[in-house]
């Protein structure tokens, strides 16, 4: 693979800069696009990792959380993209290095402990977030949730993490064939 222009990686990190920014706004002004709004700009920000622009990565991320922290506000913004900054835009950079650098399929297994106990945080971390903006504790499931809060997000946390990671490592091999096809 020849090595790209630096005008090449910043031109790439901006456009999945921009359709980042884009997806995480219009997901934190629209509740019910969110996820697709997550997922979308997951997917925008794999495309400098599939031409191995760590940088372009890097910029990518840190201008789309920016500028979607900018558009959506101090309270909104904090509630609706923590998950994203925490752990979702995150994610794709840790799995590109774990493609690239592990072998051994124990330290896959330890990585993906690693990966889902980082998963169940933010999850925790989102909770105690949306609790203290959003006044959860009102809520009259609370105490059923309460007893059983741990027992849920860890277990119903690492199920689906365990299937997350699957299909964003098959959908970054997809975005590499794809973005593979770019002449430069």
């Amino acid at each position: 693979m020849k090595k790209q222009s630096r005008s090449f990686e910043i031109a790439l990190s901006a456009i999945a800069c921009a359709v980042a920014s884009l997806a995480l706004t219009l997901g934190s002004y629209v509740r019910f696009l969110l996820a697709a709004g997550y997922l979308i700009a997951v997917f925008a920000l794999m495309v400098p990792l599939a031409k191995q622009q760590i940088l372009g990565f890097c910029l990518a991320y840190a201008g789309g959380v920016l500028l979607a922290f900018l558009f959506t506000g101090f309270v909104l913004g904090i509630v609706q993209l923590l998950p994203f900054i925490v752990f979702f835009g995150l994610h794709p950079l840790a799995n590109y290095f774990q493609k690239k650098y592990v072998k051994k399929p124990l330290i896959h297994g330890a990585l993906y402990l690693v990966k889902a106990a980082w998963f169940d945080l933010t999850l925790w971390l989102a909770w105690v977030v949306l609790e203290e903006f959003l006044g959860l504790r009102e809520l009259t499931w609370y105490p059923y949730v309460e007893n059983s809060f741990f027992v849920i997000l860890f277990v119903g946390g690492t199920l689906v993490f365990a299937v997350y990671d699957y299909m964003i490592f098959l959908c970054q091999k997809a975005t590499d064939s794809v973005v593979r096809r770019i002449g430069r």
